[in-house]
């Protein structure tokens, strides 16, 4: 005896399978930056924590090295530079060296 398979039955077991479209498209994730930030302490004058802020942030002028080093002496700390990981670890550890008291970097 021999049997026959429908061809309802045979063509449902050969029929193609469609994979969905790959994308080609690659997104691309921006780096986080990370804030640099003081912290107020007992023992840095106003003119030190001033001067380190002019020596080692780029582009930090008087006026606004003093306006944050107030904020750290009357708000307890102040973020004095945000951007690109290496670079922020660079100015807190120049910061930390000059003896400032230094937040641990965080992630803007």
């Amino acid at each position: 005896m021999v049997m026959t398979l429908s061809a309802d039955v045979y063509g449902m077991a050969t029929a193609p399978t469609i994979a969905p479209e790959r994308s080609n498209q690659v997104t691309s994730k921006p780096y986080p930056n990370y804030k640099v930030i003081v912290l107020n302490d007992d023992f840095n004058t106003f003119p030190h924590v001033a001067e380190c802020l002019m020596k080692y942030i780029p582009g930090m002028t008087g006026d606004r090295a003093w306006d944050l080093t107030n904020q750290v002496h009357y708000e307890g700390q102040a973020i004095v530079w945000v951007g690109p990981q290496e670079p922020a670890e660079l100015y807190h550890q120049q910061l930390r060296r000059a003896g400032l008291t230094m937040a641990p970097l965080e992630a803007a």
